[in-house]
């Protein structure tokens, strides 16, 4: 499979995960959503993801696991920059906060890497819901 190919589509199965459609299916529900782009892997993160991925011969959707590198950078260049305590602090002070993840393995996604943290230097109960 082509890397774009893999990259830009990801099946019917996954049309919830959409932007558009999970933010109407949330805001129906009464659930608000926050978008933190300042969180998102840069282009080139991504990329180094993906020659790992291609290296192994894995697609995004089978992949168990971060690449060292990918973790060790996005750790450093994005999540280093981001004060999560201003991000915790305007959340909700009742109920939960999901951190939305279409991978089947939270050790898969960078999110896996945000929610470690908080559970290490905030003290943030974290659970990893799995199909």
């Amino acid at each position: 499979m082509d890397v774009r190919q893999r990259r830009g589509v990801r099946g019917s199965e996954y049309a919830w995960a959409n932007a558009k459609r999970l933010q109407a299916a949330l805001d129906d529900a009464g659930i608000p959503y926050e978008h933190h782009p300042e969180l998102a892997p840069t282009t080139e993160l991504r990329e180094l993801q993906y020659s790992v991925d291609d290296e192994a011969g894995v697609g995004k959707r089978s992949r168990s696991e971060l690449a060292p590198d990918y973790a060790e950078r996005y750790t450093r260049e994005i999540l280093g920059q981001v004060d999560l305590r201003a991000l915790v602090d305007g959340l909700p002070k009742d109920g939960a906060a999901a951190l939305f993840c279409v991978e089947r393995d939270p050790e898969a996604c960078h999110r896996s890497l945000i929610a470690d943290r908080l559970a290490r230097e905030l003290d943030i109960s974290v659970e990893h819901l799995r199909p």
